[in-house]
């Protein structure tokens, strides 16, 4: 055996070994901070202690299986992104043991969920869990704790992608087994001091942004660790790539973390709470990682690129990375069990708890024009869209090429509406007003989707971003290639699902009991918004789209469509002025706004507004349908003249050699 192979066995064995000891790193860590903060937060609930099975199992199993979740979020990512599927579309050997490995840390991450269920049942009632030993019960008790209720779901989630993933063995399954180890750390967005109290909106949406590109980035860090260490190839590609995930997520995170602390803390509270060390201990590993990532660039990915067997310094910083993020993982489940300091204000208004700010009287065109409050998830990703759309753009006409003005004017302007209708006045108060809810709904479902559909982002990309040549991997132009021919695609393209979805949006949700439900939450609301936005998108891409679709249906069609579905937006908004029973009364009574009494009137205003806001869509859908018409008549037209000018108006002669005979039978 020669001393190169054996070195390799002994770096393929460590794998399992390094994965462990990065949990067990990250749960000694939360237990030994939660273990100093404990008097504190014991003071603070009121609660008995419920011994130090719970104190130091708690933050113990929750830090550990943080880390199993992001290796499954990690693996997944390698697999589907990071390095390319053989040809036939079947995962090679690096992917598909990237692909077990997830399976694995899904598994374990299910099974530390559920055991954290009986754990926050004991740590939330102060009893000891060896008092309790009736585990069904306490199963079934969970669901009256909000906590224990969200580790319920994250098992069941993470239960449902290990069974999903065992079976797989072909890339375009990958993606969704992704997206599905993603979904399952949406629950503890939902819990926690972000969730709760003044702000929590912002509070909300930083920690959904600074959780997934947490995940992201320690996920990918340690899977391409794995991926080095087992001597795989295309190592240098992976780690190219992955460099670009992690500068994009070091951002994410930065951004979304000092706002987050910003809703939590005040700038006094850093240097004297339990807290605020915490989170200044959780922005100093953030910037020792940032100072690695940035070696890793210059040293390991540098020496990859001349040589992909170079893998020593690759593996060597990240070692340290994956202890610093078990460090980091650690810190951060301490915090969560750490009491924040108090509120600068002591007796926030019942609006302010309930939506997370208060708001300074009944709307106003000044108030809705200019009482922005920003969102976090669809205000950046607007932002996001314009700047990615122009650079597109930038890079075809640098290299010589033509894109339509009037399609960069569509997809900014839709870029704007969006901005509009979720951060100004609009998104400031539909929380609170059944009217304004409406109206943000219209614009996002309604107006949104058809600007942006016009502007042709997919067409875009496929002609911006460059092509896989010869033996190259496949790369982003390919996966969008993969993603509009995919089943899916398909399904949802056809004309009368992409109907029946885009409708029955807007009758499930208010007149299903759903709106009732929803309305409480803001994860409800953001679901929500991007539900209508995501929906609309589908429909509006199926009838008047630019961009290829799997399911090409002529002009009259798209027609046929369009008018067919309008009668039941009119007849959704005409129901919905004559209805008598508030939607959601209980919620809006709750909020105590002296302005806003008469809740019937405001919703039948929002019936109004979604029978009349099809108007203005509508002239929009025509105008871009006339077009397509014209250009598909003109193209016939052409198609026609140049094939009688390759067989010299063979068709034409034909056809008249026809009327010659026909006179020639009548005159006999």
């Amino acid at each position: 055996m020669t001393t190169t192979t054996a070195r390799a066995q002994t770096r393929t064995s460590a794998v399992w070994p390094i994965l462990l000891g990065v949990g067990l790193l990250a749960g000694a860590t939360a237990a030994c901070i939660a273990a100093l903060s404990l008097a504190d937060a014991l003071t603070a609930t009121g609660l008995p202690d419920p011994g130090p099975v719970t104190n130091y199992g708690l933050p113990f199993v929750r830090a550990a299986g943080e880390i199993a979740a992001v290796v499954a979020v990690g693996s997944f990512l390698l697999a589907a992104f990071l390095v390319p599927p053989q040809r036939n579309g079947v995962l090679d050997a690096a992917g598909y043991r990237a692909l077990r490995t997830g399976t694995v840390a899904s598994g374990v991450w299910a099974v530390c969920a559920a055991v954290l269920v009986p754990l926050t049942v004991s740590d939330v009632t102060g009893q000891p869990l060896t008092s309790r030993m009736d585990l069904s019960a306490i199963w079934s008790v969970a669901s009256l704790v909000d906590i224990a209720g969200a580790w319920r779901w994250t098992a069941l989630f993470a239960a449902v992608v290990t069974v999903l993933s065992i079976p797989v063995l072909r890339w375009s399954w990958t993606p969704l087994l992704l997206a599905g180890s993603l979904v399952t750390l949406l629950p503890l967005v939902l819990t926690g001091h972000s969730s709760a109290g003044g702000s929590h909106d912002l509070g909300t949406n930083s920690l959904f942004v600074h959780l997934i590109a947490g995940a992201l980035w320690a996920g990918g860090l340690l899977a391409l660790l794995v991926h080095a260490l087992r001597g795989g190839e295309h190592a240098d590609l992976a780690a190219r790539r992955f460099s670009v995930v992690a500068l994009v997520c070091f951002v994410a995170m930065a951004i979304s973390g000092v706002v987050n602390a910003l809703v939590r803390v005040r700038l006094d509270d850093l240097f004297h709470t339990n807290y605020g060390w915490l989170l200044v201990g959780k922005a100093t590993a953030l910037v020792v990682l940032g100072v690695l990532g940035w070696q890793q660039r210059r040293r390991g990915v540098a020496a990859l690129g001349t040589d992909s067997n170079a893998r020593g310094a690759l593996i060597r910083l990240a070692l340290i990375e994956a202890g610093v993020f078990g460090v980091t993982f650690g810190i951060a489940v301490a915090l969560g069990r750490t009491p924040p300091p108090p509120p600068a204000i002591f007796n926030p208004s019942v609006t302010a708890v309930e939506i997370g700010y208060d708001l300074a009287g009944p709307p106003t065109v000044a108030r809705v024009l200019f009482d922005w409050r920003f969102d976090l998830i669809l205000g950046t990703a607007a932002i996001v869209f314009a700047g990615l759309y122009l650079a597109g753009v930038w890079r075809l006409r640098k290299r010589g090429d033509a894109w339509p003005t009037g399609r960069i004017v569509a997809w900014l302007c839709g870029c704007a509406v969006l901005l509009f209708a979720t951060s100004s006045g609009i998104g400031r108060y539909m929380p609170a007003m059944f009217s304004m809810h409406m109206a943000a709904h219209m614009l996002l479902s309604m107006l949104v989707p058809v600007l942006l559909v016009l502007g042709a982002p997919v067409t875009l990309a496929l002609r911006a971003l460059p092509a896989a040549r010869g033996d190259d991997p496949p790369g982003p132009r390919e996966w969008l290639l993969a993603a509009l021919h995919s089943r899916v695609s398909r399904f949802l393209t056809n004309p009368i699902v992409a109907t029946i979805i885009f409708v029955s949006g807007f009758y499930g949700l208010y007149f299903g009991g759903i709106f009732d439900v929803a309305v409480t939450s803001h994860a409800a609301h953001v679901a929500m918004n991007l539900h209508f936005l995501l929906t609309g998108y589908l429909f509006y891409w199926v009838v008047i789209g630019v961009d290829p679709t799997p399911r090409p249906i002529p002009p009259i069609a798209k027609l046929a469509v369009v008018f067919g579905s309008l009668p039941l937006h009119a007849f959704f908004g005409v129901v919905l002025m004559g209805t008598k029973a508030v939607l959601a009364g209980d919620f809006y009574k709750s909020l105590q706004l002296p302005w806003h009494t008469d809740l019937l009137a405001d919703q039948r205003l929002g019936g109004g507004i979604a029978w009349s806001a099809g108007e203005v869509p509508l002239v929009l859908v025509l105008i871009a349908l006339f077009i397509q018409w014209r250009r598909s008549d003109q193209r016939t037209a052409v198609r026609l003249d140049r094939a009688a000018d390759r067989d010299d108006d063979a068709d034409l002669a034909a056809y008249n050699n026809m009327l010659a005979k026909l006179a020639k039978l009548e005159e006999r």
